[in-house]
């Protein structure tokens, strides 16, 4: 059996992160080879991984790094789930496939539940559903009693919801020809052909099973749901961990579960409250205070007196006597000093942002920024709650950012001095 990884698909909904979903990492590992190692585990060795011209070099590098052997194709536009199988049609005919969507994180229980559950001949397909408590921008299942897929209804919008089971593509397929047979001669004008594909063989008397899934499941949809994921890593952490190359000064204070990589470096004063996550020859400094569920990439110095609570720091940042709370903080970003991210609205609502013109309620009561790749913030700003700043931006000093701001931008505070004597004379 191959395992099919979809990661052809071009993130609308995540700016200012640029970086792919499954590229992004979490406690060391991207999240595609987070994917690989459970698949692995679970007993899977055969991988096929569909990327597109622009993440093509950078899965094979996954792919070299982790010791992983996989058959790379190229989806050259994201055209959706059933083109993309289409691209390896030669490599998995013939062949039972396990499709996969590497951008959800989910149990390595999954893998063995659906493999495990696929000995059953009475179906062809299995597919698995997550019940929700609310509505989810994605596919909703209709099924039977006995959890056979009646039909699929792709984001039906809140309030009409057929059910409340979501489709997570982990789907098995055990008869490729077929389901690649109503693929081709399906048309759709939305990207939706894979779906309409299921729908037809159901129609035409062919039993597609759904295999309910109860772990803990996070799909990254928005750029905040980032930070869902590094709730989802940090708490399977059992004990801390701290590497032997670290330098940690006496007189710091670390407790809880914490992971320290290799050559990092906790100065005097720092406090560092687990779970958190600090990565490889990052420097914690003087009087720092990281805390509760906070992930820190490879390469930072995070200041003198700077804090970070509930937040996600990618690679080489620098920060010095800030605030980060709740908030995303891209790769190669540069923070100056005094400079806060503020996370809770006075009017103690939940957050929202707005997304490709539609208002989307976070559902977080506290979210701070969410700042783009090579981003640099001046001395002494405030950036409001759920403000997202676009990649390589720069910001004044002094400046109080209440709105997004688009990528390569420059925003400057206008000052006007005026002079006058004073008593003593002096001008």
């Amino acid at each position: 059996m191959k395992v099919v990884f979809l990661c052809g698909g071009i993130g609308k909904r995540m700016f200012p992160v640029t970086k792919d979903k499954f590229l992004i990492k979490f406690v060391g590992k991207t999240l595609l080879e987070h994917h690989l190692t459970k698949a692995f585990n679970a007993g899977f060795k055969d991988f096929v991984i569909i990327g597109n011209p622009g993440n093509i070099e950078a899965i094979k590098s996954v792919c070299k790094n982790g010791g992983y052997k996989a058959k790379v194709f190229v989806q050259e536009n994201p055209k959706g789930m059933a083109d993309a199988l289409l691209t390896a049609k030669e490599e998995i005919i013939g062949d039972e496939i396990l499709v996969v969507n590497p951008n959800d994180i989910f149990d390595q229980s999954l893998y063995e539940k659906i493999l495990q559950e696929s000995e059953d001949s009475a179906y062809s397909s299995f597919i698995t559903g997550y019940r929700v408590q609310s509505y989810f921008p994605g596919g909703y299942l209709v099924v039977n009693d006995k959890l056979e897929l009646l039909s699929i209804h792709e984001k039906p919008g809140e309030g009409k919801e057929p059910s409340n089971l979501v489709n997570i593509v982990v789907h098995l397929h055990k008869d490729v020809e077929t389901l690649i047979h109503y693929m081709e001669k399906t048309d759709s004008s939305q990207d939706d052909v894979y779906e309409c594909a299921l729908t037809n063989m159901i129609s035409d008397g062919h039993k597609v099973k759904v295999v309910e899934y109860e772990g803990e499941w996070v799909a990254i949809k928005y750029p905040w749901h980032i930070l869902d994921a590094v709730k989802y890593f940090l708490k399977s952490l059992k004990n801390p961990i701290i590497k032997d190359s670290a330098s940690i000064s006496k007189n710091a204070y670390i407790e809880g579960n914490v992971v320290i990589e290799d050559n990092v470096r906790v100065l005097k004063g720092a406090v560092i409250k687990g779970p958190c996550y600090v990565g490889k020859n990052t420097v914690i400094g003087n009087n720092v205070l990281i805390r509760d569920y906070s992930h820190i990439g490879e390469n930072c110095s995070i200041g003198y007196s700077t804090e970070i609570t509930r937040s996600y720091v990618g690679d080489n940042c620098f920060f010095h006597s800030n605030f980060i709370g709740d908030s995303i903080i891209c790769d190669n970003c540069l923070f100056g000093y005094g400079t806060i991210t503020a996370n809770y609205r006075l009017d103690q609502s939940t957050v929202k942002v707005k997304v490709n013109n539609n208002v989307i309620d976070t559902r977080k009561n506290k979210l701070g920024a969410i700042v783009g790749e090579g981003t640099r913030i001046g001395v002494g700003c405030m950036i409001m709650p759920g403000v997202r700043l676009g990649p390589n931006s720069i910001v004044g000093p002094g400046v109080v950012v209440y709105k997004d701001v688009e990528p390569n931008k420059k925003i400057l505070l206008k000052q006007e001095y005026f002079i006058e004597s004073h008593g003593d004379g002096v001008k």
